[in-house]
């Protein structure tokens, strides 16, 4: 069995508390119905905002459940009712949910749905996109 001294213990929690002052630190979170977006304040007075309803088992919450987003200890976002969780410096890297689900929104425009094909050879039909209007200089 390993002991560690108090002198050991002292200098953990040092270098603890330093590495700790060096990352920014959540001290609370919130959901602005106004905006729609997840706001995540920290204690050096940044603030990282994310659209809710663009996370993987948000997009159909409601507002009130939306609002119900509480801190996970200092890494992450947790809604109980919905059961969901977020880490906070994977939102900031642009994770919004699960690889499979992160390749369905990259897709999304990049659809090839008979609609998009059929609306995509009309507008060629007519000249293709309107140019823009020369600015008068």
């Amino acid at each position: 069995m390993v002991e560690i001294t108090d002198a050991e213990l002292t200098q953990a929690k040092r270098r603890w508390e330093t590495e700790r002052a060096q990352r920014p630190v959540p001290v609370s979170v919130r959901f602005d119905s106004a905006s729609g977006r997840i706001v995540v304040e920290f204690a050096n007075g940044a603030a990282f905002m994310v659209p809710a309803r663009s996370l993987e088992g948000l997009a159909e919450a409601t507002n009130e459940q939306l609002a119900e987003v509480e801190l996970l200890g200092e890494t992450g976002l947790h809604w109980e009712s919905l059961d969901v969780d977020y880490s906070i410096s994977g939102l900031m890297s642009g994770v919004f949910g699960s690889r499979t689900f992160m390749e369905a929104q990259r897709r999304g425009g990049q659809s090839k749905s008979p609609s998009k094909i059929a609306a995509s050879r009309a507008n060629g039909a007519k000249g293709g996109r309107p140019r823009k209007a020369a600015k008068n200089s």
